[in-house]
């Protein structure tokens, strides 16, 4: 988990469940929850040799999510497996004559 790359968080749309995040000063690595709004602020839990621990955790609110900590870095933009294999036309799938 050392080697993934971290970036800053800059907009709360990257704050999703799953989302690994770390301290800026610590090497601590924590998945990120869900969202309490009676709480406001967001549930994250250790985690370490990819396993969650969910007997423990901590709310942390946004702003100090966008201060503190960084997110794992994630390419969105991988391609998608050729477009689907290039979608079938229906007369492929025996639907138009």
């Amino acid at each position: 988990m050392k080697n993934n790359q971290f970036a800053p968080i800059k907009d709360a749309y990257q704050l999703v469940q799953g989302a690994k995040v770390k301290g800026t000063k610590h090497e601590e690595i924590f998945e990120l929850g869900t969202y309490d709004p009676n709480k406001r602020g967001y549930t994250i839990y250790p985690f370490e040799d990819g396993v969650k621990f969910n007997d423990f955790s901590i709310i942390v609110s946004e702003k100090e999510l966008k201060t503190y900590y960084v997110i794992e870095d994630v390419n969105v933009n991988i391609p998608l497996i050729e477009a689907s294999q290039q979608a079938m036309p229906l007369s492929d799938l025996g639907m138009a004559s």
